[in-house]
């Protein structure tokens, strides 16, 4: 069973079509019973960081999803938030990940929204015929990179597209809207 995490982000139904067009029907919950369960979990995420870490308090699952053993992905805001702290709104993450998130400086269009490629990938959701691939974006905060970057973007400067720890693995671009690309990354993620 495939569990995507429910706490009012905004691009649960993008995933679970990604997900479908996979042949898999994914289970949206906020049950940490279930969650626990799960083969796989997704954490996915649109939205502003703080009062998102507060609905995952509020439902306990900000001591929960850190404490999964099975195959953890988080997209976007999920990234974001399995980090250690994000500038915005000073937010306190889940700290999976012992990363600081920052804005872009605006020295170009912010937010970095659209196709961009990735490169230096590595690790088990990426294969080398992936290396300057293209996937799709939409973000104002980024993680520096750090020795647990899987890939790489350039947009203003070089930040992690994906990172992975242990069974944590996440990225900042969305597989669900990133094309055949993407869908060959949701691939493999389901494949661990």
């Amino acid at each position: 069973m495939i569990a995507i995490v429910d706490y009012n982000a905004g691009n649960t139904q993008s995933v679970i079509f990604a997900l479908q067009r996979l042949g898999v029907e994914p289970v949206l919950t906020r049950d940490p019973e279930v969650l626990r369960k799960a083969d796989k979990v997704i954490f996915p995420g649109v939205g502003e960081a703080s009062s998102t870490m507060g609905f995952l308090r509020e439902l306990g699952l900000d001591t929960l999803i850190p404490s999964l053993t099975q195959p953890v992905l988080g997209v976007c805001l999920g990234m974001q938030l399995m980090c250690e702290y994000s500038d915005e709104g000073e937010t306190h993450g889940l700290g999976i990940f012992p990363h600081r998130v920052v804005k872009f400086e605006p020295i170009m269009k912010v937010p970095h929204m659209g196709w961009n490629n990735i490169t230096r990938v590595k690790g088990p959701l990426f294969t080398t015929d992936m290396e300057g691939g293209h996937v799709y974006f939409v973000h104002s905060y980024y993680v520096p990179l750090g020795s647990d970057t899987t890939a790489v973007c350039d947009y203003i400067m070089p930040f992690s597209a994906a990172i992975q720890k242990d069974n944590f693995y996440a990225m900042q671009f969305h597989p669900e809207k990133s094309g055949l690309l993407g869908e060959q990354i949701l691939k493999k993620f389901l494949e661990l």
